[in-house]
Parts: C-alpha cells; sequence; structure tokens
C-alpha cells in the first residue's frame, strides 16, 4: 500500500478525517482568538488603570499565564474548570446533578486564556504608542471622550496592534495542537488515531504538518493585505 492511499478520500484513507481535524482547528483556532481578544480588553483596561489594585489585577493575569507553559492551562481547566462549575450550581443553586461543559468550549476558553494574555501586552502597547499630542489636540478642538476614543484612539491602535495581534493568531492556531489532550478531533488528534491504526506515524505526522504550514501561509498572506489596507495613506519615516 503506498503512501498516497492512506490519504485517500474514501473507507480506505484518512484524507477526508484529516481536514475534517483542518477544520476543528480553525474553528477552535477563530473562537479562542476571539474570547482571547474579549480578555485582552480587560485586560490592557485593568493594566492602564489608575488604580493600583485593578492594575494588579491585569499583572497578574498576564504574569501567570505568559510564565506557565500552555498545556499545564490547557490541563488546569480541562480538569478542574468541570469541577469548579459542578461546586458552584451545588453552592449556590443546590444542584446536585452532574453535567459536563462541552470540551470544545473548555478547549477554546483554555487557548483563548493564553491569546489574550498575549493580546493584553500588544494592545496596551499600542495605546502607549498613540501619541499624546494627538489626543490634546482632539480636546483642544471640542470632542467628547467618546469622540476621542472612536475617531482618534482606536484607528491608530488597531494600525499598531496589527502586526502584533497577527503574531498572536500564528500562535493560537499553533495552539490547537495541545488541545489533542482532550480528544477533541483536530489536525494532531486526528494525525494520531490514523498513525496509531495504519503504523505509519511519518505520513500522517508530515500531512498534519503540511495542513498546518497551509493555514499559516493564507493567515500570513491575510494579515499582510490587513496591515497593508490599515496603513494606506500613512506617512513612513
Amino acid at each position: 500500500m503506498d503512501f498516497l492511499s492512506f490519504l485517500a478520500f474514501d473507507d480506505t484513507g484518512w484524507g477526508d478525517e484529516m481536514l475534517a481535524g483542518m477544520f476543528i482547528t480553525l474553528l477552535v483556532s477563530v473562537s479562542a482568538m476571539a474570547i482571547g481578544l474579549v480578555f485582552s480588553v480587560f485586560g490592557t483596561m485593568a493594566k492602564l488603570s489608575h488604580s493600583v489594585i485593578i492594575r494588579s489585577f491585569g499583572n497578574t493575569y498576564t504574569t501567570v499565564i505568559r510564565g506557565i507553559p500552555e498545556l499545564l492551562v490547557i490541563y488546569l481547566f480541562f480538569f478542574g474548570f468541570n469541577n469548579a462549575l459542578m461546586a458552584a450550581a451545588k453552592s449556590l443553586f443546590d444542584y446536585h446533578e452532574y453535567f459536563e461543559f462541552p470540551v470544545f468550549l473548555t478547549a477554546a476558553i483554555a487557548v483563548g486564556l493564553v491569546s489574550g494574555a498575549y493580546s493584553t501586552e500588544v494592545i496596551r502597547g499600542s495605546f502607549l504608542a498613540v501619541p499624546k499630542g494627538q489626543v490634546e489636540a482632539a480636546k483642544s478642538v471640542g470632542m467628547s471622550k467618546f469622540q476621542i476614543f472612536h475617531r482618534v484612539l482606536i484607528p491608530q491602535v488597531l494600525r499598531y496592534a496589527l502586526p502584533g495581534l497577527g503574531n498572536v493568531w500564528q500562535l493560537t492556531l499553533k495552539d490547537t495542537a495541545l488541545i489533542s489532550v482532550m480528544a477533541i478531533a483536530e489536525i494532531m488528534r486526528t494525525a494520531q488515531i490514523a498513525a496509531g491504526n495504519t503504523k505509519e506515524p511519518f505520513v500522517f505526522y508530515i500531512f498534519a504538518a503540511l495542513l498546518y504550514l497551509t493555514l499559516t501561509t493564507v493567515s500570513s498572506k491575510a494579515l499582510n493585505s490587513a496591515e497593508s489596507w490599515a496603513n494606506k495613506g500613512v506617512r513612513r519615516a
């Protein structure tokens, strides 16, 4: 049996299963990135806050999450999140029945928590990169705080943040390989199952690498196009 037959799109090959795993990988990545951006908005607000207590919460979040391995975060969520929810339901609502939080959502939150910590630093740095003189100029012409935020800060913060957020997206995309420990049939989990069934690990891990390279290459091109669009009309030094 030749190598290509293992990747056939029929009952004897694993090509369709691997592509399905690629779709799951992309779906988890998009969900995790969206969740991470929500975390990063609150994290950035906390780290830029004038309150020492609130700022300490933001610093603790980014320091802890970026300081421990991503796999450990996933393990903590996989084994502890459901138990924590059951304990909360028992104490708050006197609910004693067993329930299980959707594993897909658990994986998205776990990976999103990691991407959110890195996105927080990217967005915080982008806010600080906006010249203060522009904010003062906006105030001098009578703009409200909302107008300054909407018309002056957000467009420039997004432009500064795009390259960094692009890197976070690429990391998030590759971090989804770690959720294979949660038995989600993404690229790596499917490759492991196929390799175990066919005793051809080299074939499927090489194919998995090609699928990841496809996703990251397409993402890079899309991100480069987004950066070019965001920098239209910007005078370069």
